[in-house]
C-alpha cells in the first residue's frame, strides 16, 4: 500500500447483487495479507432475534470476517427485523434513519485502528434512506472511493451502465467492478462481460463465477485485493 490506509464503499447493480460476497471474501484475502481489516454494514433490513439483539445475517459475516473485532452493533448499528426497503422499514417501526446519524455510527467505528476498511451499501446506489436522503448521499458524505458489484445476469448492462454513471455523476471516484455471477452463470457470459469491459469506464478487478474449491476462490480475491490496494 502507498499510504496506510485504504478505505472503500461496496455497492451493487441492485439488491442480491454479491455486496456481501464481495465485502467478506476481501476482508478475508486482507486477513491473509496480515492487514488490520474491518467491515461494515451501517444499516441492513431483514434480521432475526438472537437473545434480545437483532442480528442481520450479512452483518455476522462481515463481523466474522473482520480482524479488527468490534460488537455487533458498531458493525452493524441499524437493523430492521423485516426484509423490505429500509426507509419503509424505518416508518413502520418509528425509527428515523439519516445520513449524518450513519456517517456517526461508521465515524465512530474507524477510531479504532485499522489499515483496510468496506463500508457495505444497502441494495443498489439510489436506495431511499428517508424521504429526502440516499444511500449514494451517504457515500457522498464518507468520499471513499467505489467498489461496484455487478450482478451478472439478465439485464446487468444496463443496471452497470446506469449505475457507474449516477457514481460519477456524484463526484466519487470508482476504485474498480466486479463482475459476480453468484451460483451460476448466466447465457451468453462471456459476451456479456467482453461488452461491460469495453463499455464500463473504470478498471475491472476481475470476475467471480462459481467456484467449487475455496482455494480457487482465495486466488480471485486476493487477485481483485492486489489491485484496488495500489
Amino acid at each position: 500500500m502507498k499510504n496506510g490506509k485504504k478505505r472503500f464503499f461496496v455497492t451493487g447493480t441492485d439488491t442480491d447483487a454479491g455486496k456481501t460476497y464481495i465485502t467478506v471474501g476481501l476482508l478475508k484475502a486482507a486477513h491473509r495479507k496480515k492487514l488490520r481489516s474491518l467491515g461494515l454494514k451501517p444499516i441492513a433490513a431483514g434480521a432475526t432475534w438472537v437473545g434480545d439483539e437483532l442480528i442481520n445475517d450479512d452483518g455476522l459475516k462481515i463481523q466474522q470476517a473482520s480482524s479488527v473485532k468490534l460488537s455487533y452493533s458498531q458493525i452493524n448499528p441499524v437493523v430492521f427485523e423485516s426484509a423490505i426497503a429500509p426507509h419503509i422499514a424505518s416508518l413502520q417501526d418509528n425509527k428515523v434513519i439519516s445520513v449524518n446519524r450513519l456517517e456517526g455510527f461508521i465515524r465512530g467505528a474507524l477510531l479504532n485502528p485499522s489499515e483496510f476498511v468496506l463500508v457495505e451499501g444497502a441494495g443498489g446506489w439510489k436506495v431511499p434512506l428517508n424521504d429526502r436522503e440516499l444511500i449514494s448521499d451517504l457515500a457522498k458524505s464518507l468520499n471513499f472511493p467505489v467498489v461496484m458489484v455487478v450482478n451478472m445476469k439478465l439485464g446487468c448492462i444496463n443496471h452497470a451502465l446506469l449505475t457507474i454513471e449516477s457514481i460519477k455523476s456524484d463526484g466519487l471516484s470508482v476504485a474498480g467492478w466486479v463482475a459476480n455471477s453468484g451460483q451460476s452463470l448466466m447465457p451468453s457470459y462471456s459476451e456479456n462481460l467482453m461488452s461491460l469491459q469495453a463499455m464500463i469506464s473504470a478498471p475491472f478487478l476481475g470476475a467471480l463465477e462459481y467456484y467449487e474449491h475455496e482455494i480457487d476462490s482465495e486466488s480471485a480475491f486476493d487477485s481483485i485485493l492486489s489491485q484496488i490496494l495500489l
